[in-house]
């Protein structure tokens, strides 16, 4: 059979003859795939100056393809990343206002009042946990005790939740930070950083030790802000992976700082 040539003539704009990747890439291609494109239509360009240039079909769509995956495995690397925008979301009903990224989408039946959680990288989320009205009568955050008494009932609670019945799972936790603060409604907030790592092994049926190895499944930061308002417990909750946490640190406690408890009209 015979073999099937594209012709492509690459005439890219003059500022862009000199693009080349930034100088600690390592020769990787830019993430975005019309800048992609355009760094490679100025490769071929300079290489073979003003003539034609002559690929087979198969490698021209390979180098299309592989532009545009490259984006797209770009956009998950980090949730928020192309998140400057945030929606603020108002609850009038149980009464409680916050921000979320403009690109997450709200999950719903995942257990928490409100939902939300990154369409990519799936252990990025932020949810609503409010207490029952019938069953709780608080009249301040403090109701918890100290901040570092309320981080120890976080944390527990956390454990109680993540709880496995898996042989050779074993969970690692600490407790980050704790503090208060009166935020700008006059009201006293409670913020709560942990960290918790789970563990589980290879092969958790093997008969000998070592043939049990334990490995890390997920590192994960949990940052909680508590209020309480009409005599219920709030609790904002962010998770993120530990790896990006001090990327993404700006954000997350803007997320937090926005965070208010309204009372509700009887």
């Amino acid at each position: 059979m015979a073999s099937i040539t594209v012709v492509l003539k690459f005439h890219p704009p003059p500022c862009f003859l000199k693009l080349r990747p930034p100088p600690h890439s390592n020769g990787i291609l830019p993430r975005s795939s019309s800048v992609a494109a355009k760094f490679i239509s100025c490769q071929l360009h300079e290489t073979q100056s003003s003539k034609d240039f002559a690929v087979p079909r198969r490698k021209a769509m390979a180098l299309i393809l592989s532009g545009f995956i490259y984006s797209q495995a770009g956009t998950c690397d980090n949730a928020f990343a192309n998140s400057v925008a945030f929606r603020e979301y108002i609850d009038q009903f149980d009464g409680y206002t916050l921000k979320y990224p403009s690109n997450w989408i709200q999950v719903r039946g995942a257990g928490a009042d409100i939902f939300f959680r990154d369409p990519f990288v799936l252990d990025e989320n932020i949810s609503v946990n409010i207490s029952s009205p019938s069953s709780s009568q608080y009249k301040s955050v403090e109701d918890l005790g100290s901040p570092e008494e309320a981080g120890k009932k976080v944390l527990k609670q956390y454990l109680t939740e993540f709880m496995s019945t898996r042989l050779g799972v074993r969970r690692e936790s600490s407790i980050l930070s704790t503090s208060s603060k009166v935020a700008s409604d006059g009201r006293l907030y409670y913020e709560v950083e942990v960290n918790i790592k789970s563990y589980a092994n290879n092969n958790e049926l093997a008969v000998m030790p070592q043939d049990r190895v334990a490995r890390l499944e997920w590192d994960r930061r949990y940052l909680s802000v508590l209020g309480v308002e009409n005599n219920r417990l709030y609790e904002l909750r962010l998770q993120t992976p530990e790896k990006s946490f001090a990327e993404e640190e700006k954000e997350l406690r803007e997320i937090m700082d926005a965070f208010r408890v309204n009372k509700v009209a009887a």
